[in-house]
């Protein structure tokens, strides 16, 4: 059974790493210009830091019995930032097809030391993941998605999430890009303390939206970029049944807050694994988690043992 599968049918949720580009910044001591972890493929030094990173939480989902959902490090490989980086569409796709080779190898040597492992591949949003610099329809957003998707099918990864959607048009136009490609999507939103997209418009109508629009493309839809405390009370009604992932700040500012913040805040792990304990309660299709911006293997860790070990 391939990766995808047993994740779809798994009893208990997966694991995935938890925030990337802070742990680099911040844990490693690496410049990420641009937040763009994708340049750390460029060096024997970024590889390997990327390999230990990704290593110690594949080795929480062994201990826990589950499977790891591994992320290619392509969150800044769009189109929109790569010219922003300077770069044309030629080396956004080399970059993206070197992020699944590195991927593939990666997750040969995690099946061999016992862990199944999905291939994740990574798209982010054109614009700032914080805010909502303009609003897209779903065709600019397929357009400016759509070279990346292709890539990064073409790198044969087993499954495509977007990442820190703002508004529910560029979600829209990954999805429709996904289809284009043949690729399963999951999406993921990020919210505001107040449980609503950056958008204005509700998790709920979000979702309802990209399924609307695109027959119910994603496999599932996920939360990032956000503490639990800034959406746990939204969490009600019949479409909660498609959230499938959560992957959350370790910090309870805002984004605005954290936008300026010159100190990473990691928050309290341990509260975050019971936090995401209640999660479980809330959410019954809930199928990956992991961690974002401030959080770690620490923070994972707690969410696996309060999630797979519950304790009082």
């Amino acid at each position: 059974m391939a990766g995808l599968e047993k994740l779809l049918s798994a009893e208990k949720p997966w694991l995935a790493d938890g925030g990337l580009e802070t742990v680099m910044i911040y844990d490693e001591g690496l410049d990420l210009p641009h937040f763009a972890a994708f340049t750390l493929l460029d060096s024997d030094a970024g590889r390997d830091a990327l390999s230990r990173y990704f290593r110690r939480f594949a080795g929480l989902a062994r201990k826990a019995g589950t499977g790891f959902v591994l992320d290619t490090p392509t969150w800044r490989a769009g189109t929109t930032w790569g010219a922003v980086m300077g770069l044309d569409a030629a080396e956004v796709r080399r970059i993206n097809l070197e992020a699944g080779r590195f991927g593939h190898a990666l997750r040969t040597a995690l099946e061999q030391d016992g862990t199944d492992t999905v291939l994740n591949g990574v798209i982010g949003p054109s614009g700032d993941g914080y805010a909502l610099d303009r609003a897209l329809s779903g065709t600019e957003a397929q357009a400016r998605h759509q070279p990346q998707m292709d890539a990064l099918a073409d790198a044969g990864v087993e499954l495509v999430t977007a990442v820190t959607m703002t508004h529910s048009g560029e979600a829209v136009g990954i999805a429709r890009a996904a289809i284009a490609a043949g690729m399963p999507v999951a999406v993921s939103f990020t919210v505001e303390t107040d449980g609503r997209l950056p958008s204005g418009e509700t998790l709920a109508d979000a979702i309802a939206a990209t399924d609307d629009t695109t027959g119910n493309a994603p496999l599932y839809y996920m939360i990032n970029c956000a503490h639990p405390t800034h959406f746990m009370d939204v969490l009600a009604g019949d479409w909660v049944a498609r959230i499938g992932g959560v992957r959350a700040n370790a910090s309870r500012m805002s984004h605005a807050e954290l936008d300026v913040a010159t100190e990473l805040d990691a928050g309290d792990p341990d509260e975050f694994g019971r936090l995401y304990r209640d999660l479980g309660a809330l959410l019954p299709g809930l199928r990956v988690v992991g961690g974002c911006c401030g959080s770690d293997h620490r923070h994972v860790g707690a969410a696996s043992r309060h999630l797979h070990q519950p304790v009082a």
